[in-house]
């Protein structure tokens, strides 16, 4: 089958497409023919060496697409239905076909969505009502601060809270370009990241970026606020937090990892799946959708390294 592959670690130009070997499901796994796989910034981790796996590495963390074959002991789906599905624990979505697990699948049997735009779906939506759900405990009524609130997580995160009976979300961007694109997503006010201090202060502020904006989130905690930390797309140098300023303060920091959450908690990531995906269908959560040729994965990794890119890209594998 056909495949996009990291062969050696480096820069987008060393994505290759290759010939390589068709997986087959294993026990409560399914085969997935691949329709569209969406690009993240986790796959340019991957990409650099950041994240250290095999080479040859087939990326690709989530898919649309149609079930091709079934392993031993799943029951609950059937062959040739079309789903979204999370691929993140072992990748290979850029790829003709790729297997995961049964419970990392959302089918969209009687659903409205388009296979693009459920391909958008399993990595940013599910991660933006986890973050806020199972590890910010978001009540009603409480303040959100959200920072990247352009890009592809953003965009989601700030329409979760809103579902989830946030009182006032707030997002940042760093260029003034994003600021009109990150208000259609939700936001009641989109702010330049370097003057989120004028925004006010906040029960929860969610950071994918890092550096100066990790120390400035903590400082933007109301008491018994809590910061979730997501990412590191600056590149910067980690942030200490000395643990005494939290009882100080009454603060809490707590991390998350998609791919770490859906090998440990497969169930819970499934579920925050299906839950994303019929919020989308029901129209209340809305992505932004681009797609490429899966011949052009490298320019989705450039677009994606820039900064400059907003919403969703996704590439085009199989017809759907």
């Amino acid at each position: 089958m056909r495949a996009i592959t990291i062969p050696a670690f480096g820069d987008a130009d060393v994505l290759r497409l290759d010939e390589v070997t068709t997986p087959e499901p294993g026990p409560g796994q399914v085969a997935i023919d691949v329709a569209y796989a969406g690009a993240n910034f986790a796959e340019i981790l991957y990409r650099q060496g950041v994240v250290d796996v095999p080479l040859p590495f087939v990326p690709g963390i989530e898919v649309s697409g149609r079930i091709r074959a079934l392993g031993p002991g799943v029951t609950h789906l059937r062959v040739g239905q079309q789903v979204a599905a999370l691929t993140i624990v072992d990748s290979g979505g850029y790829a003709e076909v790729v297997t995961t697990s049964a419970e990392l699948v959302a089918p969209l049997d009687g659903l409205d969505l388009k296979p693009a735009v459920a391909a958008a779906l399993p990595s940013n939506s599910t991660t933006a009502f986890l973050v806020l759900d199972r590890v910010a405990r978001i009540e009603p009524g409480e303040s959100v601060l959200v920072h990247a609130a352009a890009g592809g997580v953003g965009s989601q995160l700030g329409q979760a809270a809103r579902l989830l009976g946030a009182g006032r979300v707030v997002g940042t961007v760093g260029s003034p370009g994003k600021i009109e694109a990150a208000r259609e997503f939700g936001y009641d006010e989109v702010v330049l990241r370097d003057r989120a201090e004028q925004a006010g202060r906040f029960d929860v502020v969610v950071d994918m970026v890092g550096g100066p904006s990790r120390r400035a989130s903590l400082d933007l905690l109301a008491p018994m606020g809590r910061m979730v930390v997501m990412g590191n797309a600056s590149g910067a140098e980690d942030v200490g937090i000395p643990a005494n300023e939290l009882w100080f303060t009454n603060k809490t920091v707590s991390g998350f990892n998609l791919a770490a959450f859906s090998a440990a908690f497969p169930e819970q990531a499934g579920r925050a799946l299906r839950r994303a995906v019929a919020a989308a269908a029901r129209g209340e959560l809305r992505v932004r959708v681009e797609s490429l040729p899966l011949e052009q994965a490298a320019q989705a990794h450039r677009r994606i390294e820039s900064g400059g890119s907003t919403g969703k890209l996704v590439l085009e594998v199989g017809r759907g």
